[in-house]
């Protein structure tokens, strides 16, 4: 039987906050790490409390990857030459990914997690690419580039991504400069192929935009400007040499480079670094950086030569979310330096490593890209050891005769890294289990032990959830609770919600099903239709209700345990009209946005319809935003320079 875990106890440490744009548990944070402003200033609180939103762990358990502080952040030089900055572009990069589109409140909700697990810069968005994201970047700009955390009250460098051009540059200086410590991020492709059949631009033309864009953002009274040479591992050397020394010129205070197309091998990339390090005029007088794309799976490697050459700042993204095969994980890399510190030369970060876990949790659950079990670090057998293999070996008498029993006995024979370190127990170390007649105070119990502290409504609903299940099986897992409060907690605000359901189906003749759903003011809404299946009618008299064009792009579903009583999860993927389509950063394509959602159920169709209403609200949600964005006025434009 493979090892299951759960989050680390928090149950030493209390406050009193809501979570969630609509359903969330309430945070167990100490009360100077809770946020001065009032919730009513912004959009994700439904009660009066202070808070911030996740569900959360003590930080007495919370160890970051080294004991030693923090440097001051100045932008352009590291005091301490071992610390490596953590650069997370998990709301602009890992946005990218098919599906993966978060509504504004979640990626608010995100980056005040990034903000707790201690990372040093937070890429929000590009803000150019649509109103909503600019949006989107300003409110993570106001309200947590303006919020200390943690102890040592870091507050994050809040970061916007653009191209080289002014229009893209105004919209990331706008969306950013409210914030305590603003960046802004720009690039421009410097690789032959790039420029000929992308740019049509010359090197001459290259090098003068890259070295004007980033004088106009240092002008715009951005002091902190990063620029990057898209595609570098294809680059001409001499020419790459050339356009950095003149954006340093220029005022940049940070050069990224990036293996755009993941084509790189660890030892190209960690002497493309070292070459840039050693032949580029003025290097010493800004950071170097590194964005390892994952295409030929070595994104985590090259990230850690690029650090060992010298680059003092690491792109990541939670679980190594991002367009194609995705990035670098930040939890890979941070987790390497930490457990390889001497041999990598002393290094170390300011990640809070017990945050990890629940951090890619969160990012699963809201983006809808689910992790696969063997995922390193964060991966659901990650630290599950099968019996007959890593515990007992039952084929050899002397294994039983010697007490040869591996992880028995001691768990560093095949763990290198404890589940403690990244904010798990294990659960066979707790010992409440529920079962049909457990009451509120039991339930309550087990939440507090996963790591959740939820009351009020947000208890009531998921009591009666729990009451639901328990009634059909014998024993509650781990797994059924987190699933259960997944399918609470994690869900966008609530638009329409589910009533009651009937569907039939069968050999005999058509499968039907009657819906009811119920809306935000209490509106209830009947329909019946009938489909190919169960799920295809009940989605018809869904869409026959609320009226919105959907296109269902991705439909799939799992057994959170084993048994023929298992909840089910699905997992959806939907798309609407084409109205408000969002750019992407790179190749400047236009493309319908996708929207996820959830849900989780003993009964299969009722899985399916949760996760469907879902991802309409999430649809919802964002239409209504854009059309709140629309009606705003809106600010001088100024013009490309191209």
């Amino acid at each position: 039987m493979a090892s299951s875990f759960i989050f680390s106890n928090p149950k030493a440490f209390s406050c009193n906050p809501s979570i969630h744009p609509s359903r969330s548990p309430h945070l167990l944070l100490p009360k100077p790490w809770l946020s001065s402003r009032s919730p009513k200033n912004h959009s994700l609180s439904r009660s009066s409390s202070a808070t911030y939103a996740a569900p959360w762990i003590g930080p007495s358990r919370a160890l970051r990857c080294s004991l030693r502080s923090r440097p001051e952040y100045v932008p352009n030089r590291i005091d301490d030459p071992d610390y490596v900055r953590i650069f997370d572009t998990t709301l602009r990069d890992g946005e990218q990914s098919p599906g993966a589109t978060m509504t504004s409140a979640e990626k608010l909700v995100v980056a005040r997690q990034l903000a707790r697990l201690g990372v040093d810069i937070i890429e929000a968005g590009f803000p150019a690419s649509s109103p909503d994201d600019l949006d989107a970047v300003r409110s993570i700009a106001i309200e947590v580039g303006n919020t200390p955390v943690g102890e040592d009250g870091h507050v994050p460098v809040i970061c916007g991504l653009a191209r080289c051009n002014k229009k893209d540059i105004d919209a990331a200086w706008e969306a950013v400069r409210h914030a305590r410590k603003p960046r802004v991020h720009t690039f421009i492709a410097t690789s032959e192929i790039h420029l000929r059949d992308k740019l049509r631009k010359t090197r001459e033309e290259v090098v003068r935009i890259a070295r004007e864009m980033v004088a106009y953002a240092r002008s715009l009274g951005c002091q902190d400007v990063e620029f990057s040479p898209e595609d570098a591992g294809r680059s001409d050397r001499e020419f790459l040499y050339h356009v950095l020394e003149e954006v340093i010129k220029a005022g940049a205070t940070t050069l990224n480079i990036p293996d755009t197309v993941g084509c790189t091998a660890s030892s190209q990339f960690r002497k493309l670094i070292a070459d840039i390090k050693a032949k580029t005029p003025g290097i010493e007088n800004v950071i170097i950086s590194t964005h390892c794309q994952n295409d030929l799976g070595l994104a985590t490697a090259n990230t850690l030569e690029g650090v060992n050459a010298g680059a003092r700042q690491v792109e990541v993204t939670i679980n190594g979310i991002g367009e194609r095969a995705g990035n670098a994980s930040l939890e890979e890399v941070v987790m390497a330096i930490k457990l390889h510190k001497e041999l990598m030369g002393g290094v170390y970060t300011g990640i809070n490593t017990q945050y990890i876990s629940l951090s890619s949790k969160m990012v699963q659950e809201y983006t809808g890209l689910h992790v696969q079990p063997h995922k390193a670090i964060v991966g659901a057998n990650a630290f599950a050891h099968e019996s007959g293999i890593h515990q007992v070996n039952l084929q050899f008498s002397d294994t039983l005769e010697h007490g040869n029993d591996g992880m028995l006995k001691n768990k560093e024979t095949y763990e290198i890294i404890s589940p403690e370190d990244i904010g798990l127990v294990r659960s066979n170390e707790c010992g409440i289990v529920l079962g049909k007649l457990s009451g509120r105070h039991a339930v309550k119990s087990k939440l507090l032990e996963l790591g959740y502290d939820i009351s009020g409504k947000e208890f009531e609903d998921f009591f009666r959830r729990y009451k639901e299940v328990a009634e059909k099986k014998k024993r509650i897992t781990d797994e059924d609770i987190e699933a259960l409060l997944s399918d609470e907690i994690f869900q966008p605000k609530v638009i329409w919600s589910l009533g009651e359901l009937q569907a039939t189906c069968g050999t005999l003749g058509l499968s039907t099903a009657t819906v009811k759903l119920i809306a935000s003011d209490g509106e209830e809404k009947i329909a019946c239709s009938v489909g190919t299946g169960p799920v295809d009618a009940a989605y018809k008299a869904i869409d026959s209700i609320i009226q919105v064009p959907a296109v269902l792009r991705e439909y799939s579903m799992n057994a959170v345990t084993e048994g023929i009583d298992a909840i089910a999860t699905t997992r959806v993927v939907i798309s609407g009209d084409n109205s408000d389509p969002s750019t992407h950063a790179l190749t400047g394509q236009t493309s319908n946005r996708t929207f996820s959602g959830s849900g989780a159920a003993m009964d299969i169709v009722v899985s399916s319809v949760r996760a469907y209403i879902s991802a309409l609200n999430k649809m919802l949600g964002f239409i209504s935003a854009v059309k709140a964005t629309s009606k705003k006025p809106q600010g001088k434009t100024v013009q490309s320079s191209e």
